[in-house]
């Protein structure tokens, strides 16, 4: 019988977000707890059969927000968090082995952190449907510090650290390695769009130059 995650008629006009948003998880779920616990996770999600055949492709973002929804419940608070930022971590990991490409990273950490930031933010916004799905995404760099912003955001919970996790990787790794990444307003806890705050710590009120000590080298 065909899955019924599968069925087109229930899939055929859902908006989508990458794989990652579930591949991560599962690997995250087994490094911390083995198959066991992936198991326990995706079959309380109802979402056994990705477990057995990952998606390769885009995949329903309602996948998605249930599996991130369900390990919320089945663990204790701090496990789930710990969980969701590892796969945040893995999925920003992936994104730089088989995504961005080599030259752009190298430019990248090779560019005084006001100029880096604001081109990977440039970037980041340019593919926000992989992680934001039907929300609505703005960004903003102020010379300082990083702005995203999720309207109704499909991927929420409490405290989102999948996101803050991969925009954080990304920014440490890319831009400058003590970036902090705050969450100051969140759909999971009632406001209207989630808001991530990206600060690399060696651009200064917009003055940083090539050399910042926080900068990663090539």
């Amino acid at each position: 019988m065909q899955d019924a995650l599968n069925r087109p008629e229930e899939t055929a006009d859902e908006a989508r977000v990458g794989p990652n948003a579930i591949l991560q998880v599962a690997a995250a779920l087994r490094a911390a707890g083995g198959e066991a616990e992936a198991r326990r996770v995706f079959e309380a999600a109802g979402l056994l059969p990705l477990l057995a055949a990952p998606p390769t492709a885009m995949t329903r973002q309602s996948a998605a927000a249930a599996l991130h929804l369900a390990l919320r419940d089945a663990l204790p608070e701090a496990a789930a968090e710990r969980i969701q930022a590892d796969a945040g971590r893995r999925t920003a990991d992936y994104l730089l082995a088989n995504r961005i490409p080599r030259p752009a990273q190298w430019l990248l950490k090779a560019l005084p952190g006001r100029l880096a930031a604001p081109i990977l933010l440039k970037s980041i916004r340019a593919n926000a449907w992989t992680f934001a799905g039907s929300g609505r995404v703005t960004a903003a760099w102020d010379g300082r510090r990083a702005r995203i912003e999720i309207l109704d955001n499909p991927l929420a919970t409490p405290g989102c650290p999948w996101h803050v996790a991969v925009f954080e990787r990304l920014f440490r790794t890319l831009v400058d390695a003590r970036t902090q990444v705050a969450h100051p307003a969140c759909c999971a806890r009632g406001a209207l769009h989630c808001r991530f705050e990206i600060i690399p710590a060696g651009v200064p009120a917009g003055h940083a130059h090539a050399g910042d000590p926080g900068k990663e080298s090539a």
